[in-house]
């Protein structure tokens, strides 16, 4: 493991990075999350089993083993992890989920109107295997991840009637999660290993619609030479570990413990890692890795049980907890660290599939698993407070 300056990043703070994401809003009703930390104390639990600050909702959109639209005969998946939102020319927008069940796992997606009704539900994905996180393209499209030992990169779309494409060229995997980088057209993606990666995959031509073909390219691991301060990045000689691993294939690749979430941010990749509890930030352009986030430096960490990530408008950091408090706790740009979301009695669970939706103003997140600890038991949630 790199051992690296902790926290260097919150400590300069994200003031200087261009807007690129959602939820400046929830920013602005935090009040500035640790400048006024009386704003962010939870309330007691409402009907949903929900502690939220004061001014903010819950409301529950789906149930797993339960249809969403009443008279439907589509059923909300089992188990619901990562997740992503989309926009819809109508003013409305999507929101999709991975089922992360083994075998018949699969990705859903809810369908919200401009007045965030939900108005459609089907699914994008069918009879794959552990879909954990995953990632949305610029171009419209789910990236569903399968974790397990030979997993694959699922491409979806979201009219619920194009086929899913498999990306093989993406690696073969116990895959977690994928991001794509808008400014060097790379896509980063996370291990769940112990001795676990961090891989950058390059497509090697163009698609008919201008972006990168994910039939092709190379998939390379990121490794550091001794005395090195920044991250190089080498080959991955077989893609298909058809002989040998990926994370072994280069004797000098650095290893993540327990790689979960990644998010991009105006040349950042974002990604955590659970079996440390970690966040880490990786400059693209200078190449440079830091600790964001490290529960060791603390006494009594607020965040622990690190998983899904996703980045506000504003660069405030949302990570959701499988396990620690079932929290989803904010890193913000002030250097502050508070939760903003508690789940009450869902103890055998965990929270994910965290993401804004396109206007910033509603989160979505699952209690995968819900209060019974079952997987068809799993409850997605949106939270509003305007």
């Amino acid at each position: 493991m790199v051992d690296l300056t902790k926290r260097r990043f919150l400590k300069h703070g994200l003031c200087g990075l261009s807007v690129y994401g959602t939820g400046a809003v929830w920013s602005n009703a935090l009040l500035g999350g640790c400048s006024n930390q009386q704003s962010n104390v939870l309330l007691d639990a409402d009907e949903n089993d929900v502690r939220l600050p004061a001014g903010f909702r819950s409301r529950i959109i789906a149930r797993s083993s339960e249809p969403v639209i009443s008279g439907q005969g589509y059923l909300w998946h089992a188990a619901p992890d990562g997740g992503a939102c989309f926009s819809r020319e109508d003013g409305g927008w999507i929101y999709v989920s991975n089922s992360e069940v083994q075998p018949n796992g699969g990705a859903g997606a809810l369908v919200f109107n401009a007045n965030g009704e939900v108005t459609d539900a089907y699914p994008i994905l069918e009879n794959t295997r552990r879909n954990c996180a995953g990632g949305a393209t610029p171009w419209g499209s789910w990236l569903s991840c399968e974790e397990v030992d030979d997993g694959l990169v699922w491409e979806c779309y979201l009219d619920g009637q194009t086929p899913a494409v498999v990306r093989p060229a993406l690696g073969v995997f116990n895959h977690e999660a994928v991001v794509f980088d808008v400014e060097h057209n790379h896509l980063y993606l996370t291990e769940d290993k112990p001795d676990g990666c961090l891989y950058r995959f390059t497509a090697d031509s163009p698609g008919s619609d201008g972006f990168p073909d994910l039939a092709a390219g190379r998939l390379e691991v990121a490794v550091r030479a001794a005395g090195q301060e920044t991250l190089n990045w080498s080959v991955v000689p077989d893609p298909q570990a058809s002989l040998q691993a990926t994370r072994y294939q280069v004797a000098s690749a650095l290893t993540f413990d327990g790689g979960e979430g990644v998010a991009y941010f105006d040349g950042r990749i974002i990604f955590t890692s659970k079996g440390d509890n970690r966040v880490w930030s990786y400059n693209t352009t200078s190449r440079v890795l830091e600790i964001v986030y490290d529960a060791a430096d603390y006494l009594t960490p607020v965040l622990t049980g690190v998983d899904n990530v996703t980045v506000s408008q504003a660069g405030d950091i949302y990570v959701a907890e499988d396990g620690g408090d079932l929290q989803v706790v904010v890193l913000d740009n002030q250097g502050g660290l508070y939760p903003i979301v508690q789940l009450e009695g869902h103890d055998q669970s965990e929270i994910a599939g965290v993401a804004f939706s396109p206007d910033g103003k509603r989160l979505y997140f699952s209690s995968q698993r819900g209060i019974t600890g079952r997987s068809e038991n799993g409850v997605t949630y949106e939270i509003t407070g305007f």
